[in-house]
């Protein structure tokens, strides 16, 4: 689930709009507070905990 999908409590508008105060608060909350993840980065990620491995496997033998 998105941002993009929260529902604002006040005034039953979506966040991502920022109709009321309430709504531009949490916007800007989550903005500052999100970490995105590039799917280069996870790629990259996976190849070094693989190489990792192979090279405990390999000391390990």
């Amino acid at each position: 689930m998105g941002s993009e999908d929260l529902v604002c409590a006040r005034c039953s508008g979506l966040v991502i709009e920022g109709r009321c105060p309430t709504c531009r608060a949490s916007r800007e909350y989550l903005r500052r507070n999100s970490v995105t993840i590039s799917p280069q980065l996870i790629i990259a990620i996976i190849a070094i905990i693989m190489m990792l491995t192979a090279l405990a496997v390999r000391q390990a033998t």
